[in-house]
């Protein structure tokens, strides 16, 4: 098994080999940093005329991707923390999202921009954010999440090597060390993964009565909803499926539909603040396509700026025990579980 981290290491590496158009550029992505959460470890050693380093301005790194871009390039662009894409969002939403439309269509932009985002290490309100909601209302930007439960290499080698128009590829901190296809090993889950460049996936116990559940979500909360899962089956008998999406925007409501046609009841798990949030979408958008025959619960982070105490950002921050808590009131199963 790889790590979430050497899984896009290699993805990077490969891309790098596969064609000659690709260009890594972003804040320290030389060796011997590395990026400072080292993904572009040992790039700049071996194509040093392709992997370029870049003065501490996000607007300006991701102009130059979106130039790069227009002149026939394939630019991956690094920034450090996601809490600051906000400073490349004219360059990005107003620029690299409409060159395509503006011009009828006769350039394209296959720009793509990593990023880590989320908490729960203690960094503070300003560099723990999950702030992928505010960029996926804006058309023509597509935005995919990692997990550890899918091998994130491929996704983010798809999205180099093929994808024609700007991709927000978001990883979220914690998900670098972690094990690519964790607690999916064994025999214990039934897994089923959608076709296309940046599948779903359908997970659910083996052996398990029919879900009575769905939950959905992506990223790292992923994988906090599949330990969830397990607690709703051996500790309340509540029996969920677990839908993971990987790409955010455009959405595909199509795998959502067809476990909350079964189940009736649905929960969003998501980092970020709920307001206007992924998980508020994905509920309308099933509202409209199978209207109100469904129950539904959003599980988010409080609407408060994320303390850098970790106690504080623990309780800001959903967890594990927030999920099954409202896995349960979804599913009218409240009475009896002592949660925190």
């Amino acid at each position: 098994m790889t790590t979430v981290l050497a899984s896009l290491n290699q993805a990077l590496r490969r891309s790098l080999a596969a064609s000659s158009d690709v260009m890594v550029l972003g804040e320290d992505v030389l060796d011997p940093y590395g990026g400072a959460f080292k993904v572009t470890e040992g790039l700049s050693s071996a194509y040093p005329e392709r992997v370029l380093t870049t003065p501490v301005s996000e607007a300006a790194i991701v102009g130059l991707g979106a130039g790069m871009a227009l002149r026939g390039l394939r630019p991956v662009v690094e920034i450090m923390f996601g809490d600051f894409l906000m400073l490349a969002g004219d360059a990005l939403l107003n620029h690299a999202a409409k060159f395509r439309w503006v011009s009828n269509d006769t350039v394209r932009v296959p720009l793509v921009v990593r990023t880590p985002m989320g908490g729960r290490r203690g960094y503070g309100p300003t560099h723990s954010q999950s702030l992928e909601k505010h960029l996926m209302g804006a058309p023509g930007l597509r935005t995919v999440a990692a997990s550890a439960l899918l091998d994130p290499g491929p996704l983010l080698e798809s999205a180099i090597l093929q994808a024609e128009d700007p991709t927000l590829f978001i990883e979220h901190k914690l998900l670098y060390p972690q094990q690519v296809g964790a607690g999916l090993d064994g025999d214990e889950f039934q897994l089923e993964t959608s076709m296309g460049r940046f599948p779903s996936q359908t997970i659910r116990l083996a052996g398990a009565p029919s879900p009575s559940l769905t939950i959905a979500s992506y990223g790292y909360m992923a994988g906090l909803a599949l330990d969830a899962v397990r607690r709703l089956a051996y500790e309340h008998e509540l029996f969920a499926e677990l839908i993971v999406l990987t790409q955010l925007i455009p959405l595909s409501l199509d795998p959502l539909a067809r476990s909350v046609r079964r189940t009736q009841a649905l929960l969003t798990v998501e980092e970020g603040s709920g307001v206007l949030g992924w998980g508020s979408e994905v509920v309308s958008g099933l509202v409209e396509e199978l209207g109100p025959v469904f129950r539904a619960r959003r599980v988010s982070a409080r609407p408060i700026p994320i303390p850098a105490s970790l106690t504080l950002e623990q309780a800001v921050l959903p967890q594990v025990e927030d999920v099954v808590r409202s896995a349960l009131s979804v599913a009218d199963r409240q009475a009896g579980f002592e949660g925190n």
